[in-house]
């Protein structure tokens, strides 16, 4: 993707990159179930992309990028575990930062670290993560960040399902949310490519704007 790259075009290559391995799949005909107990019509996972050095190198190519054009004072990239670890490595590395990352929770035992790594009082960190759902899990990292003493700038995550409950937890906590690709710019490629039909489209968008009714 090299240093050229285009904010603008990030959502639609980014979006094609997952599709092409399989990181995401669209069944809006035949939905997964999640853990949750949620009906949903795609599943993500973003951890493919770790065995793919071209396509994690436009990942974190495009991290870069955005830190660069919106955070160029950033002093850490931190990740969270797990998934968010190697995305934070090879950003941290190409921009030439330190790097952290945040367990879920404080370890129970030796120093019961919940953040490995330095991360010093009014430093300005990015906070990188793979998925953005609820966003319950990526503000309690964010938060983790703030009561170490960190300032954190923003969280940047490869995708988001765009829910709006995740949007609205990120502005009542102040923090920034920006990612790289978005369900909308999925099923919207997906759509150009010929994978899904103008009628799926519908389901699908159906499915973002009220997920626990999906299926019903």
């Amino acid at each position: 993707m090299g240093n050229n790259v285009s904010l603008e075009q990030l959502p639609a290559e980014i979006a094609g990159r997952l599709l092409e391995i399989g990181a995401v799949n669209l069944r809006p005909n035949d939905p997964f179930t999640w853990t949750s107990g949620i009906i949903s019509p795609i599943y993500c996972d973003n951890r493919l992309t770790m065995s793919y050095p071209d396509i994690r190198d436009s990942i974190a190519e495009g991290f870069a990028a955005l830190i660069r054009e919106h955070y160029p004072d950033t002093e850490v990239i931190a990740g969270t575990a797990t998934a968010g670890i190697p995305h934070a490595a090879w950003v941290a590395q190409k921009l030439n930062l330190p790097m952290a990352y945040i367990r879920d929770k404080a370890k129970g035992h030796g120093k019961q670290n919940q953040i490995e790594g330095l991360i010093k009082d009014g430093q300005k960190v990015v906070v990188i993560e793979d998925l953005i759902s609820t966003g319950g899990s990526s503000l309690k990292a964010a938060l983790a960040v703030i009561e170490a003493g960190g300032d954190v700038q923003s969280v940047l995550a490869i995708f988001t399902y765009q829910f709006p409950q995740a949007a609205e937890a990120f502005r009542e906590e102040g923090i920034e949310l920006q990612t790289l690709s978005n369900y909308s710019a999925l099923v919207e490629e997906a759509r150009n490519r010929g994978t899904i039909s103008d009628a799926d489209v519908s389901l699908l968008q159906s499915w973002r704007e009220n997920p626990q009714a999906f299926g019903k």
